[in-house]
């Protein structure tokens, strides 16, 4: 089932890799503010509006994804706690001011890996302070 969060105002910056391996992001990064719906996947993870991947920096959140997939959950005990922290990062983030303030580039699954914040607080602090 999809699930967003309908989003006021979200303003997030976008880095395009460029060249040797992907090693060195380019100087130039373009702020846009979009209306829209944030996407979680899971705790730590989901798309953005204009459907760019990203990732919580900070924050390695229990998996949600099938104990048979490929990167999914160890035990159904990690996906029972995953979508608990799926819950939790929609509550505080539904309705909420989003911004990205900072974004450290793709990682090796091509999201971007960013930082949040919610009405100016950041979120992987408040995540990781609440467990």
């Amino acid at each position: 089932m999809l699930r967003g969060i309908q989003v006021k105002s979200a303003l997030y910056s976008v880095a395009i890799l460029a060249g040797l391996g992907g090693a060195a992001a380019l100087a130039a990064q373009a702020a846009i503010e979009q209306d829209g719906l944030v996407y979680w996947s899971d705790g730590d993870s989901g798309r953005l509006p204009g459907g760019t991947k990203f990732r919580l920096h900070g924050v390695d959140a229990p998996e949600t994804r099938s104990l048979k997939q490929r990167g999914g959950a160890d035990c159904e005990a990690e996906r029972e706690q995953g979508y608990i922290a799926k819950e939790r990062v929609i509550e505080l983030t539904r309705g909420k001011e989003i911004a990205v303030t900072r974004d450290y580039g793709l990682d090796r699954y091509k999201r971007l890996v960013v930082d949040i914040s919610i009405d100016g607080e950041d979120l992987a602090t408040r995540l990781v302070a609440e467990g």
